[in-house]
C-alpha cells in the first residue's frame, strides 16, 4: 500500500490536475494545432488560470460524493444544477442548461439525457468531470465502473459516453496505484486499460495509442486518435498524452493543448491522470499557484480522501 502522504497527494493531484489542465487548455479550444512557444507565451501572460465547465462539473461530482458518502444521482444532478445557476458563464454548451431546466421542472435525473439527445450523448462531458470517481474508487474497480456509468447517465446516456467516462476513471485509478518516479511502462499501462474497456471503439484507439508511443507529430496523433468533443475521439487521446509524457505533468498537458481541437477537456483529462500518478507536487508551481479556487478544490480532495479512509475502515467516522 502506498504511504498515506503520497496517497493524499494523489487525491489532491487528480482534482487539481483536472483544474490546471482545463485552465491551461482554455482559450485554445476549437483551433488548429499550436506550437509550444505560442502556448507558453500565452500562459505566462495570464494572471489567473480560470477553469471552465469541465472543472466546475468535476467540483460538483466531488461535492456530491462527499455529501452523500457515495453516488446519489438525484443529489448529484441537484448539485450540477445549483452550481450552474450560480455560475452559468463557465462555458457550458447548450445541452446541460437544458437538462438542468428540465430537472427543475421535475423530470427524473436518469431520464434527462435521453430526452435532450436522441439515443443519448456520446460526448466527453461525463469523462471530463470523472476524476473524483476514479480517486474514490481507485481500489474498487467494480464500483468504479458502476458509478462512472451512473454518473454519466445524468447527461451522457449513450453507451460510448458512459464507456468514455469509465475508461477515464479507470486510467486515473491505475495511475493511483503506481509509484511516481519509478520506471513507467506505457505499454503495460495501456494494456490494463485495453483489458478493462468493453467497447471496440475504445479498444481500437488504445491499440493505436500503443503504436504511437514516441511520436511527437501532433497532426499524426490528432489524426489517429482524434481531438474532438466525442468521448471516443478525446479520452484515448488524453490517455496517450499522459502515457507518452508520464514523467512530466507539464509536458503531458502541453501536448494535449498542442493537438488543438477540444484542448481544455483533453488537457483536463490528461492533467487528472498525471496528477493521480505524480501527486500534486508534480504540478508546476507557477500553474498551481494561479489556479482559481485552488484552496477549495484542495479541501474537496482532502474530504474525498477522508471518505475513502472511512470506507476502508482506516479512519473513525
Amino acid at each position: 500500500m502506498l504511504p498515506d502522504d503520497l496517497l493524499r497527494s494523489k487525491f489532491v493531484g487528480a482534482l487539481i490536475g483536472t483544474g490546471v489542465g482545463d485552465a491551461v487548455g482554455a482559450g485554445f479550444e476549437g483551433l488548429a494545432p499550436f506550437d509550444l512557444q505560442t502556448i507558453e507565451t500565452v500562459l505566462e501572460e495570464r494572471g489567473v488560470f480560470r477553469y471552465t465547465d469541465d472543472t466546475h462539473m468535476m467540483i460538483g461530482v466531488a461535492e456530491s460524493l462527499v455529501a452523500k458518502e457515495g453516488f446519489d444521482g438525484a443529489h448529484m444532478t441537484e448539485v450540477f444544477t445549483s452550481n450552474y445557476e450560480a455560475e452559468p458563464w463557465r462555458g457550458y454548451g447548450p445541452g446541460p442548461p437544458l437538462l438542468f431546466r428540465m430537472f427543475r421542472r421535475g423530470e427524473p435525473w436518469d431520464r434527462l439525457g435521453e430526452k435532450v439527445y436522441h439515443g443519448g450523448s456520446y460526448g466527453n462531458g461525463a469523462a471530463m468531470r470523472i476524476a473524483p470517481v476514479g480517486a474514490l474508487y481507485h481500489d474498487d474497480i467494480e464500483s468504479l465502473r458502476e458509478v462512472a456509468y451512473s454518473s454519466s447517465q445524468i447527461t451522457h446516456s449513450h453507451e460510448l459516453g458512459k464507456e468514455g467516462a469509465a475508461l477515464q476513471a479507470y486510467a486515473v485509478a491505475v495511475a493511483f496505484g503506481m509509484q511516481p518516479g519509478s520506471s513507467f511502462d506505457a505499454e503495460a499501462f495501456l494494456s490494463k486499460l485495453i483489458d478493462f474497456v468493453q467497447h471496440t471503439a475504445y479498444r481500437e484507439k488504445l491499440l493505436r495509442a500503443k503504436k504511437l508511443m514516441g511520436v511527437d507529430d501532433v497532426s499524426l496523433i490528432a489524426g489517429e486518435l482524434g481531438h474532438g468533443v466525442e468521448a471516443f475521439n478525446s479520452v484515448p487521446t488524453a490517455i496517450y498524452c499522459f502515457a507518452s509524457r508520464a514523467s512530466s505533468f507539464k509536458d503531458a498537458v502541453l501536448l494535449a493543448v498542442r493537438l488543438g481541437g477540444d484542448t481544455d477537456t483533453i488537457a483536463a483529462m490528461a492533467g487528472a491522470i498525471s496528477g493521480a500518478y505524480l501527486g500534486v507536487e508534480g504540478v508546476p508551481e507557477r500553474w498551481y499557484s494561479k489556479l482559481e479556487n485552488r484552496v477549495y478544490i484542495e479541501e474537496l480532495a482532502n474530504k474525498l480522501y477522508g471518505l475513502w479512509l472511512r470506507k476502508r475502515g482506516l479512519l473513525s467516522p
